[in-house]
């Protein structure tokens, strides 16, 4: 077991003592990631879409709707963390911010879909901006609580990565049916303003069960010190931030996480134009999400069993790398199409795979890492500000895409428009979904090089057969 030396006492989570938890906790705490990946990825994949083929809206004003919620929850995310911190100091769960969140998104997720058609792209994109900023507020009442319970489940180095892996594993799955079953299923419901309101309610009743679980199966088990110590809401608004001034693991870790969650919200923003103008079938846009995710349910025992042995930054590495290689390999859909790219992309779903679950099944370990030099756990203000970090990434993702189209010559329709996109447009699709994530994840390897963690690398120590020997 993974155990921490330090000079300072650290108010650590009661169940930390678990060396491996109940199959229920675990499927519990991986059900809540079909909330939250529903979420994370249908707007991501098909909003601006709805924005621009549907409503009509302009690419530059459907780039402000879909960032400007995303900025607001940048702000908010840290604050909803020290919510949840204190309500852990104070009464040992992180419960009624995720039953809020559970309860209020699956509402608003519905209303985002709903803008009238009639009063004009203007009435709609403004709709569409409003509720979709609450919706992405309500969102983060469960996010980031959830976000901060592996600390608090279990102490174990190697447990928080299986974990971590399972919930991963369920994202995928879920990622795979939403992100592929969502956009078929606004399709077989006639496409346009009516499909998207069947597939809005049917994946909102689905993510509410799927969190309510979550709530019920892992939240509600998890027992933090009463006695840490709560300052003033305004100091631990702070707290998050001043971890990333702080704590270096924490801060590389953010960047190297921001960096590839823009890179992959580039490339889900841009899966449905490529599929509509680089692919030529509009519907081909479930094959290449399937081929995306799809790998990760075959591949993530493998990268677990690959932590095991070489660590978890060396497996976020690698995963990286293969992540590249895939986004250049796509390079070559600017020249020509065909059925290569699902090979491409299903080489891209290999390191996505591990892209998701290393940075956070390093996550619990960085909070640690901040405890020990700070004293105390204030696990929900780190989980405020990655989620903030993460929200921000992914916001930007559509905008980027969109700033390539607008750049690019692509001309918006309504769902009652043909058009035909100029071949610069086509180009900047496929450069777009290519070159723009490759060029990010780049930079995130050399980031990730630098990563150092003492309570993971340096200072940790495993216990083996009852022996204590020095970590990897």
């Amino acid at each position: 077991m993974w155990t921490v030396t330090t000079d300072k006492p650290i108010h650590v989570p009661v169940a930390s003592s678990l060396r491996q938890l109940p199959r229920g906790i675990v499927a519990g705490y991986a059900a809540g990631s079909i909330g939250t990946g529903g979420f994370g990825v249908l707007p991501g994949l098909v909003l601006a879409y709805y924005l621009t083929d549907t409503l009509g809206v302009s690419a530059v004003w459907a780039s402000v709707v879909v960032v400007l919620p995303k900025i607001v929850d940048v702000i908010v995310n840290p604050l909803i963390g020290t919510l949840s911190d204190r309500s852990s100091y104070r009464t040992g769960t992180r419960v009624p911010l995720m039953v809020a969140g559970a309860l209020g998104l699956p509402v608003l997720f519905v209303l985002t879909f709903t803008a009238p058609v009639h009063l004009g792209p203007v009435f709609g994109g403004t709709w569409v901006l409003v509720v979709f900023l609450l919706a992405a507020v309500t969102y983060s009442f469960f996010q980031v609580p959830y976000i901060a319970l592996p600390t608090e489940l279990t102490g174990d180095y190697h447990e928080r990565t299986r974990l971590v892996s399972v919930r991963i594993a369920v994202l995928a799955l879920t990622i795979l049916l939403i992100g592929g079953g969502g956009p078929a299923l606004r399709d077989s419901a006639g496409g346009g303003a009516t499909g998207y309101l069947v597939m809005a309610v049917v994946v909102s009743a689905v993510m509410c069960a799927a969190m309510i679980w979550a709530v019920r199966g892992a939240a509600r088990h998890t027992v933090t010190r009463a006695d840490a110590p709560v300052g003033s809401l305004a100091s631990q608004y702070r707290d998050g931030f001043d971890a990333l001034r702080r704590t270096r693991p924490f801060r590389q870790l953010v960047v190297v996480f921001v960096l590839q969650a823009l890179a992959t919200a580039v490339m889900l923003a841009g899966a449905q134009y490529l599929a509509t103008y680089v692919m030529g079938n509009e519907s081909a846009l479930t094959a290449v999400f399937a081929a995306l995710v799809g790998p990760a349910l075959v591949v993530m025992p493998l990268w677990y069993r690959f932590s095991h042995r070489y660590g978890k930054q060396r497996g976020y590495f690698v995963s990286s790398i293969v992540f590249l290689a895939a986004t250049l390999f796509l390079v070559a859909a600017a020249v020509g199409a065909g059925v290569w790219i699902y090979g491409a992309v299903a080489l891209a779903g290999i390191g996505y795979a591990g892209m998701q679950v290393f940075p956070l099944a390093m996550l619990p370990d960085v909070i640690e890492e901040d405890a020990r030099i700070g004293g105390r756990l204030r696990g929900g203000s780190l989980s405020g500000v990655w989620t903030a970090a993460e929200t921000a990434g992914m916001a930007l993702g559509p905008a980027v895409f969109l700033g390539v189209l607008a750049t690019t010559g692509f001309v918006s329709s309504t769902a009652a428009e043909s058009v035909t996109q100029p071949d610069s447009a086509v180009v900047g699709i496929a450069l777009g979904f290519s070159v723009v994530p490759a060029f990010l994840v780049t930079i995130s390897l050399v980031v990730l090089r630098r990563f150092t963690a003492e309570n993971t690398t340096t200072r940790a120590e495993v216990e083996v057969d009852g022996k204590t020997g020095e970590s990897r």
